[in-house]
């Protein structure tokens, strides 16, 4: 009698079970492969892309996502605008330039760095203390760094002329070292990445020169897609956007845990420079009164005319142009 009650309520457990698993294998079977590209190499501030990867937010969204490296946010916009990535991280700077002069069919669909992270850092025994001590000095920088593409934004409101102040191409990955070694008086990198050079020139000091110091004021690195892309997949750019906001807000309570997460994934990466640089975007991308994420018609318009009042443009480009709405959680 009891074989008989327990074949039977194994029976009835099977049947329950069975179609729950076929679905989930059925689900990961089919999820969407997205190939994701960041606006440079792995660093702590991409912490929270790996957490939505580690804790299944992506999977949980049918999408089974490759992170992949780019030289700077021009390459990848240019990777994504080729269909090389689906979907990529980027300055809104360098997507306003790419899209006036080479109109590049590119836009953002979610804001993540609210304020301006662009920064110069000099050792404090350069004697570079204010925007007026680069005049005559080096910087160096990536080919397609938004630091090096925006610097003639902060030159003008900073009050030095930006053809006084040379910049030497480099590859990022060398950053750091050429600051340390004194190879260049200055580099540009986000003020997210003070934790990893402080490291680095230590016991030395850093000297940050912030463009929103200078007054400057404007959108930073979103998350873009292709036209075609938000035309014919729009579903995969809105479950995309929202398990990396589900990704933020996780990393953000615990920028520790996400340190570790990130340097499971990349070792070369170290955990506390990981957690540090995790709280300082944390500071970035929240605005307040505005859900994370979002971006709003006037702070595009006025990041697109910082970009004019700059640079030498072959055609004029709007706010609406630049953004895509309507890619955030309901």
């Amino acid at each position: 009698m009891l074989q008989t009650f327990r074949a039977s309520s194994l029976k009835r457990v099977a049947k329950t079970l069975v179609p729950v698993v076929l679905a989930a294998c059925s689900a990961f079977a089919n999820a969407k492969d997205v190939t994701f590209v960041l606006d440079f190499n792995v660093n702590g501030r991409h912490a929270y892309y790996f957490v939505a990867l580690e804790k299944g937010y992506y999977k949980e969204q049918g999408l089974d996502v490759t992170i992949v490296r780019s030289g700077g946010s021009a390459d990848a916009i240019k990777k994504v605008a080729a269909g090389q990535a689906q979907i990529g991280f980027a300055d809104a700077g360098s997507l306003i330039l790419s899209r006036a002069n080479d109109n590049v069919p590119v836009k953002l669909v979610s804001v993540v760095y609210q304020q301006a992270p662009h920064a110069l850092f000099a050792l404090e025994s350069s004697g570079i203390k204010s925007a007026q001590d680069l005049v005559g000095k080096r910087v160096a920088d990536s080919a397609t760094s938004s630091v090096a593409l925006m610097f003639g934004a902060y030159a003008k409101a900073a009050g030095i002329p930006k053809e006084k102040v040379s910049f030497v191409i480099a590859d990022g990955s060398s950053l750091p070292a050429i600051l340390a070694t004194g190879r260049a008086d200055a580099i540009g990198q986000y003020s997210v990445g003070a934790p990893i050079l402080a490291k680095v020139v230590a016991p030395r000091k850093l000297v940050r020169l912030a463009y929103k110091d200078a007054g400057l004021d404007f959108y930073s690195n979103g998350l873009i897609a292709s036209e075609s892309m938000l035309k014919d997949d729009p579903e995969t750019v809105r479950k995309f956007v929202a398990a990396t906001l589900k990704g933020m807000k996780e990393a953000f309570r615990d920028p520790k845990a996400a340190g570790e997460i990130l340097h499971k994934a990349q070792k070369q990466v170290d955990a506390d420079v990981a957690e540090d640089e995790t709280r300082a975007v944390a500071e970035l991308a929240v605005a307040s009164g505005m859900p994370m994420g979002s971006m709003t018609t006037a702070k595009m318009q006025a990041t697109v005319d910082l970009v004019k009042n700059s640079f030498q443009l072959k055609r004029e480009v709007t706010a609406e142009e630049m953004m895509a709405t309507g890619f955030l959680p309901r």
